[in-house]
């Protein structure tokens, strides 16, 4: 018969293994949220129904939100998109999409070449931390995009009644 020698430092060693996995899992639910670069399926889905299969460019939309906000009832919502605004180049649409609000559109603007300008200034209500996004519908049938990151914290001090 064999024998298994168990030495004196096996508990300690499988004691901090076990210690140093649940760290590890603690820490990588604060860093998930964090490293999560992909969209929310939802959100992707919104995106998808917008632009059908045309391809989206990145640049000439600057969408501005606050980067910390303390309730995400009230938001104030910048979005601008450089364009001529002629009557042969100009928006004819900027969409605002969520990734984390119940559901992801939030809104559509239109324009005209009347409208002079392509930028909208309001106030949004967002559900949690998260990215925004902006796709701008081009006269020319063209797309293009811009996005901000917020983190919506709760006050610690509420009251319940």
């Amino acid at each position: 018969m064999t024998s298994l020698k168990v030495s004196s430092t096996s508990p300690n060693l499988t004691r901090r293994l076990y210690l140093s996995a649940l760290g590890i899992l603690g820490l990588s639910s604060w860093l998930t949220p964090l490293s999560a670069g992909a969209k929310q399926p939802e959100a992707m889905e919104a995106i998808a129904k917008i632009v059908g299969s045309n391809a989206i460019q990145n640049g000439r939309v600057k969408l501005v939100i606050p980067p910390l906000v303390e309730s995400g009832n009230l938001v104030v919502l910048k979005v601008a998109i450089e364009s001529p605004m002629s009557s042969i180049d100009y928006v004819k649409a900027v969409h605002i999409i969520s990734e984390a609000n119940p559901l992801p559109n939030i809104f559509t603007a239109y324009f005209t070449p009347r409208s002079g300008r392509a930028e909208v200034t309001t106030r949004v209500r967002l559900a949690d931390s998260q990215r925004v996004w902006a796709i701008a519908q081009m006269s020319d049938g063209g797309y293009w995009q811009g996005y901000a990151d917020t983190l919506v914290t709760l006050s610690a001090c509420t009251e319940m009644i």
